[in-house]
């Protein structure tokens, strides 16, 4: 007989069938077919080292057969085979409806029925390979899109990361841009923001928030930038007109670093317009009270104030630790919210570790 030969003769059969006849009756079929990658197995216990091996794009697989039925067979394929489209057709002398409907339940995608039809098997193999290489064509052209969304994914993570390091080192320039006008290495925004984190930490406020606090605190003198240098850098006290003047820095700092939505600024704005507030209302710019003050500020001022004192300023020498620790203490419940003191002083050790790595 003369058969058109197949476009899909190259690719990978299984014939599988306990009576060796029918086995040797399809593979010369398939061999004068033109096609060049046909194995045969009488044993169905085989077939699923053989398709893990070689990845057939079509089995040819017998229904009734002893050990294990092709029932069994389709079933244990299932387990391995990682994609919808399972390459069976089944093999069967049988043509009831529920054997039928069984074999294509557990994974049979068409039939042949016993004895063959030399013509109708080439056709029915040739229309199972055609899906099967559309079925491999469109998983290849997902796996392709799902490699570009990850990679494009990957390429968004690292814009955003690299914008929002950017924006943060931008908070920490702009927070030591104030703090050069009196204070020659920038420092203390590092020794103070650090101290925020680790006080915000021991207070319950989590990590998410005191990660926040870490990079806000380091603009809360930004306003200096508007403090005239006689003043900022007077070395004496201030008479009361320059006091006045030197406290407008909370509210410079705040209309600098404005209101935006991110939590981060939201944050620094609170921090730079509060963080001279007092616990007894008697601060700065608004006389806010207690639990008024939002809780970044009563954080910021007490780290803030603890490392001012402690650091040289061209108008004063440094505190030691000790007194230091002892002025915080002095006025907890009057300058500094009495609970955070408490927290600060469980945290002392910590804080002077801070110093020490961090020093001018």
């Amino acid at each position: 007989m003369n058969l058109r030969a197949s476009q899909y003769t190259t690719a990978r059969i299984l014939v599988v069938d306990d009576n060796a006849t029918n086995v040797q009756l399809l593979e010369t079929m398939l061999s004068h077919a033109g096609y060049e990658n046909v194995q045969t197995t009488t044993d169905p216990t085989a077939v699923l080292d053989l398709y893990k091996k070689w990845n057939f794009d079509l089995i040819l697989l017998d229904i009734r057969m002893p050990k294990m039925d092709g029932f069994e067979v389709m079933g244990a394929l299932r387990q391995v085979v990682n994609e919808d489209y399972l390459p069976i057709l089944a093999i069967t002398a049988q043509t009831d409806m529920e054997t039928r409907l069984r074999a294509l339940k557990e994974g049979a995608k068409d039939f042949v029925n016993k004895p063959f039809n030399h013509l109708e098997v080439l056709n029915r193999i040739e229309n199972m390979l055609k899906i099967k290489t559309l079925n491999n064509e469109r998983r290849w052209q997902n796996e392709i899109l799902e490699a570009k969304v990850r990679e494009r994914t990957v390429q968004l993570e690292e814009r955003n990361l690299e914008l929002h390091d950017t924006r943060l080192e931008i908070i920490r320039r702009l927070g030591r841009a104030g703090e050069y006008r009196d204070n020659e290495t920038g420092m203390h925004v590092v020794r103070m923001s650090k101290g925020c984190q680790q006080l915000a930490l021991a207070a319950g406020l989590g990590e998410e928030f005191s990660e926040a606090i870490l990079n806000a605190s380091p603009m809360h003198d930004v306003g200096k930038i508007g403090i005239p240098d006689h003043i900022l850098l007077k070395p004496g006290k201030l008479d009361a007109d320059e006091w006045e003047i030197m406290k407008t820095h909370s509210a410079i700092g705040a209309d600098i670093i404005g209101e935006f939505d991110s939590e981060v600024m939201q944050m620094a704005h609170a921090i730079a317009l509060t963080h001279h507030e007092k616990w007894d209302g008697l601060g700065y710019p608004n006389g806010l009270k207690g639990e008024g003050i939002p809780i970044v500020g009563r954080i910021s001022a007490i780290s803030d104030v603890f490392d001012a004192l402690t650091s040289e300023r061209p108008y004063k020498k440094p505190w030691t630790t000790e007194d230091a620790l002892n002025f915080i203490n002095e006025n907890s419940g009057s300058q500094f919210d009495p609970d955070l003191v408490q927290v600060f002083n469980g945290i002392y050790n910590e804080i002077l570790a801070i110093r020490t790595d961090f020093a001018d």
